[in-house]
């Protein structure tokens, strides 16, 4: 009889952010809630863990609270690790179809930063 030996240092249990949970409502319409969520996902991604966050119960989702919670991390990590290392799940279609703007946006605005903030003071600074 065979049997199978696992490599312990190979196992990786994975956690899970339940979002209603972390920031204690169902609306997930603020951005510090959302900053909330952002710092727990970076304390994952920064010990290499891979994290999922689950969306499960929320009923009211917005731009806002995802600018912070998902798209911020593009400011401060490489999209491939973003991409490996945090997983979403339990998200309404309405709520993925946003998330995906969110992340389009923020990677656009990463890449051009430093344009994007240079057209920015020659606006401001005709008025």
């Amino acid at each position: 009889m065979k049997y199978l030996q696992l490599d312990k240092t190979k196992i990786q249990l994975m956690e899970t952010i339940n979002i209603v949970n972390t920031i204690d409502t169902r609306l997930c319409t603020e951005a510090f809630d959302g900053q909330k969520v952002h710092d727990l996902i970076c304390i994952a991604l920064n010990e290499k863990r891979t994290i999922r966050v689950s969306f499960l119960n929320v009923e009211i989702l917005t731009v806002g609270f995802l600018n912070e919670a998902i798209g911020s991390l593009y400011r401060d990590y490489p999209v491939e690790e973003i991409k490996t290392g945090v997983l979403i799940e339990d998200l309404s279609l309405s709520g993925a179809v946003t998330l995906k703007r969110v992340v389009e946006t923020a990677k656009l605005y990463c890449e051009n930063s430093g344009a994007i903030q240079g057209r920015i003071e020659d606006i401001l600074g005709e008025q």
